[in-house]
């Protein structure tokens, strides 16, 4: 017995080493692919061109969570335009309970906690969409919105020019920035 388990592995050594190289796994294909998306974003010709790259990202975003962390994150969504902002809460925790690495989790999250008036916990939440995913431009934005209620119009400057960086051609960033930066400019007169 001992004789034919040695001979087994005699045998598979040379198959294991004429194996050739694992390929990249889809998971860092898909950052591979991120990491392209993000320049072609910054370097993006209008919003319209901007638009189909963000949604590349989004789509690649969606697609890096199972299948049921997806359904209640979609629920959560549907809940949260429904008004239904405790129910949303709840789909979402059990969201990252399945999935805690995915920054769009914790982003809806921030949405909903924003929603019941818990800014602490959204701002803790979209921290960690960022830690995720430090080029989150959504997250950037919804901290930027964040600061700007609590009165804080240099920092929400500060987290939009982030977005800006990553994304060019956000939908109202321009206008948004001139906004904030003429306002946060007379506060500090």
């Amino acid at each position: 017995m001992i004789r034919s388990a040695a001979l087994l592995l005699l045998l598979a050594l040379p198959v294991q080493a004429q194996t050739p190289p694992p390929r990249p796994g889809a998971a860092e294909a898909r950052q591979a692919e991120l990491d392209r998306l993000f320049e072609a974003l910054k370097t993006a010709p209008d919003q319209g061109g901007g638009q189909i790259v963000e949604a590349r990202i989004r789509a690649l975003w969606s697609q890096a969570v199972s299948p049921a962390a997806g359904l209640l994150l979609r629920r959560g969504q549907r809940n949260l335009q429904a008004q239904e902002t405790a129910e949303a809460l709840e789909d979402f925790d059990a969201a990252l309970v399945l999935e805690p690495g995915a920054p769009d989790a914790w982003l809806l999250r921030a949405a909903a906690y924003d929603r019941l008036g818990d800014r602490v916990a959204a701002a803790r939440d979209l921290q960690q969409a960022l830690l995720l995913e430090p080029r989150h431009f959504g997250a950037l934005l919804q901290l930027s919105q964040l600061q700007e209620e609590a009165g804080d119009l240099r920092g929400a400057l500060r987290s939009l020019d982030a977005a800006l960086a990553l994304h060019p051609q956000l939908p109202g960033g321009a206008m948004r920035r001139r906004d904030l930066q003429r306002r946060a400019e007379g506060e500090a007169l």
